[in-house]
């Protein structure tokens, strides 16, 4: 029978919490090197790996702490560290381009916060340049970092969305992320086919026209022939 505590536990993640829109962080979070961490969760991942009952002088199991170790650190969860925010090429709007720029089906490959399970998907990225515009490669790049950090979905959507406002200085931004969540398809439920939509917006996508004229781009198939 579950204790109280186990059901709490449960239900948290199930009902995808989420405590705040900055990811969060203790204050020592980046005062141990990225060598020791690795170290360390090396350790504690082969106590884990010996709790389940394997044999770690197993020639296939005797390296997986350290690869599961660099994995976190190097690998799914290199942006919880802001020195690794990727550099945003910015240039001035030269052209006066005015109009809607969208970037679309950015790849997104995260994890959730709450089983360490993976979350693919893709994201739409829109914006309406005032002075400055971004190096297209630089939206994906800032989608994968905060990606690369344990996740909620709608709180993804909030960062890159906050970050590009701050970034060109403008309000006019809009996020849609959509994606599968193997916490949901491979425990709990076990639903194979449902995935989650979340839409985050501000300035000028506010308006129902503006919005609905993004939507129209990211719903339309791509044809390059």
């Amino acid at each position: 029978m579950s204790t109280r505590n186990e059901i709490e536990i449960e239900s948290i993640g199930d009902a995808h919490i989420s405590s705040s829109t900055e990811t969060p962080l203790r204050a020592d979070a980046f005062d141990t090197s990225d060598d020791d961490k690795i170290k360390n969760i090396e350790h504690h991942f082969s106590e884990i790996m010996k709790e389940l009952g394997l044999d770690l002088t197993d020639d296939s199991l005797s390296g997986t702490p350290y690869r599961v170790a660099k994995m976190y650190v190097k690998e799914l969860f290199y942006g919880l560290n802001p020195k690794n925010r990727p550099k945003t090429s910015i240039f001035e709007n030269k052209y006066q381009y005015k109009k809607m720029l969208v970037e679309q089906n950015i790849n997104i490959d995260s994890s959730c916060e709450h089983h360490f399970l993976p979350i693919v998907g893709t994201a739409h990225v829109g914006y309406i340049p005032k002075g400055k515009v971004i190096g297209l490669s630089k939206i994906n790049r800032l989608v994968d970092y905060y990606a690369h950090r344990p996740q909620v979905q709608e709180r993804l959507c909030l960062q890159i969305l906050k970050d590009l406002q701050q970034t060109l200085g403008t309000e006019d931004v809009i996020v849609i992320i959509q994606a599968k969540h193997l916490c949901v398809s491979s425990r709990g439920i076990k639903d194979k086919s449902s995935f989650t939509t979340t839409i985050e917006y501000r300035g000028k996508f506010v308006e129902s026209d503006t919005r609905k004229e993004f939507l129209e781009i990211v719903n339309k198939p791509f044809d390059v022939s």
